[in-house]
């Protein structure tokens, strides 16, 4: 293969067989439970990267049902999400991932520096309850659990819901280079694009997390419970924007 054939064909990993197709990529019935809850401050300001700002000590934990992914398939996400603000403007800072599926988490980490690990996230609905549960091999991590849709979110409440989804979301990209050290060090905003929330409810909830060396979810303690939504969406995941080079911050310095 010719030097400009490879510049031509070379999109991601491995160069004739990419571990995952070119966006964009569409979510249909995209399936959420989020239990938001508040944590200590101190650990909260431990894994916030500057220049974000936390806004409160309150973390989303997040367990996400994906049936029907374009270019990704069928999957299951778990995580933590922490409102934070740049310049300002309010948003979401993505802590971590943990995912069942190879191609989200190959796309996610090369394309946005989505913080995605290899799991078993699940959520499962039983009797008048849903319960999401995540699995690092045969280790739980994470428990919570939510009353099946006791409350309808009105129209003016979905709209906020659909503004919201649609803020800066940000992710802090980290790419080595050949001798270790870091090539890319970046602080990168996305958002979802053509937002249509099909449902949304909100329960009662609770949560537990579990000590786990790989999974550390529990570094971001549960002190209160806050509040809970489940609702179904169709979205499409934005390409992302570089809006802070750590590196070149650091060349400035020396």
């Amino acid at each position: 293969m010719k030097i400009d054939q490879v510049r031509e064909q070379a999109f991601a990993m491995p160069l004739t067989n990419p571990s995952f197709p070119r966006p964009p990529y569409r979510f249909y019935n995209r399936e959420y439970i989020i239990i938001s809850y508040r944590t200590d401050p101190a650990a909260l300001a431990a894994v916030v990267p500057e220049p974000l700002q936390i806004a409160e000590p309150i973390v989303k934990y997040e367990f996400i049902r994906m049936p029907d992914s374009t270019g990704f398939g069928d999957y299951t996400e778990s995580g933590q999400v922490i409102p934070v603000t740049y310049n300002g403007e309010h948003g979401s800072y993505v802590h971590s991932m943990y995912l069942d599926d190879d191609a989200p988490i190959a796309g996610g980490r090369e394309l946005w520096g989505f913080p995605k690990k290899l799991a078993s996230p699940k959520i499962v609905h039983e009797g008048d309850v849903i319960v999401g549960t995540l699995h690092y091999g045969s280790q739980l991590c994470a428990a919570g659990t939510m009353g099946y849709k006791h409350n309808i979110l009105d129209a003016a409440a979905t709209g906020v819901l659909t503004k919201s989804l649609q803020s800066p979301s940000y992710l802090l990209k980290i790419i080595p280079h050949v001798d270790a050290t870091p090539r890319i060090l970046e602080l990168v905003r996305y958002r979802l694009e053509d937002v249509q929330v099909k449902g949304a409810w909100t329960s009662p909830a609770a949560l537990e997390l579990y000590q786990h060396v790989m999974a550390d979810v529990a570094k971001l303690p549960v002190l209160e419970v806050v509040s809970a939504l489940h609702f179904v969406a169709d979205l499409t995941l934005g390409l992302g924007e570089v809006v802070h080079d750590y590196l070149a911050d650091s060349a400035v310095a020396k």
